[in-house]
């Protein structure tokens, strides 16, 4: 399992973090029919038969009138679009639901309960992969469309929501959505702000410490090859990180400063070679025909490095200036 799977595995373990997920994404109407205080995790993992166990640690229920709803937040992480990502939820979610008939959790009247699947993708290229499984399946003869199987997932596209200005930071996982694809060292600044303010008070100690966690193993990509102290809580962190961002942005401030010198030592030193190679040029076109008219001296002051290689070449076979300038 990926570390950056494992991190987002424990942020998601707090209740608090599924409920500003539930909250923050799902349509209004859907949140008015929960009880958020009922929000449980489902203890250990499922497994079956074939497979072994999946995401214990993210399956979630929370009561929807007199029933559970299964929220199943899929959290893994990959550089490409899954293009059957569908398929997979397909499986998962039947694995749910055999764990619950083994387990004897069945709603009303014995029947399965329903399953809310949820993929956070962090990838960079925006998610392009159908959220239903029908797309992915080649249409049958007539007649047996209902025989084919189907399933659909909610995805929340992390830079997709980051890239939108409009939309409210207003809870912990818009916040992690939002340095996950920080923009600007303020915007990191910021938000870290926020976190501070959110998570104060010694019931949030948890969850903290998770975000502390999730903050040190992020520090590496925002600053690299830098190291870092110990950091104990997220006041200090913040306080260490804000300092450090302005610390990286003037040194990469003295770095382009740098490079831009350097770069302009070499274009000077190009510029150089190149009139020492116009001024060749000029002599020997004078040697050979005397002084330059003015229109053919300004032709030969614009003349390229390759333009001026080929007057060096002609010059001693040409037979007028008009030859050699044709």
């Amino acid at each position: 399992m990926d570390k950056h799977d494992t991190i987002y595995k424990l942020l998601f373990s707090h209740d608090r973090m599924v409920r500003d997920l539930l909250v923050g994404f799902l349509p209004e109407e859907w949140i008015t029919g929960l009880d958020l205080d009922s929000l449980e995790k489902m203890n250990g993992s499922y497994v079956t038969d074939d497979l072994r166990g999946r995401h214990g640690d993210a399956v979630w229920r929370v009561r929807w009138g007199e029933d559970w709803l299964y929220v199943y937040l899929l959290l893994e992480f990959q550089s490409s679009v899954d293009r059957f990502m569908a398929l997979r939820i397909l499986v998962y979610t039947g694995l749910l639901h055999q764990d619950l008939i083994r387990r004897d959790e069945l709603g009303a009247d014995r029947r399965l309960p329903p399953v809310l699947p949820v993929v956070l993708y962090n990838g960079e290229p925006r998610w392009r992969a159908p959220t239903e499984v029908r797309p992915l399946i080649q249409a049958p003869p007539d007649g047996l469309e209902r025989y084919q199987p189907d399933q659909a997932f909610l995805l929340i596209d992390e830079g997709a929501y980051s890239a939108d200005d409009r939309q409210p930071l207003n809870n912990l996982v818009t916040a992690l959505f939002r340095l996950e694809h920080h923009r600007s060292s303020d915007e990191v600044a910021g938000v870290l702000q926020l976190l501070v303010k959110w998570l104060e008070g010694p019931e949030q100690a948890g969850l903290r410490r998770s975000y502390l966690e999730w903050l040190r193993r992020r520090l590496p990509k925002w600053f690299p090859g830098e190291t870092f102290p110990e950091m104990h809580d997220l006041q200090e962190a913040y306080e260490m990180i804000t300092n450090r961002f302005e610390e990286w942005k003037e040194r990469q401030r003295l770095v382009g400063v740098q490079q831009g010198v350097e770069q302009g030592i070499e274009r000077g030193i190009e510029r150089g070679r190149l009139e020492g190679e116009r001024a060749l040029v000029l002599r020997l076109i004078q040697h050979r025909f005397g002084e330059l008219p003015a229109v053919l001296r300004l032709r030969l002051e614009g003349a390229s490095k390759s333009e001026l290689e080929h007057l060096a070449e002609r010059v001693l076979d040409a037979t007028s200036l008009d030859d050699l300038f044709q």
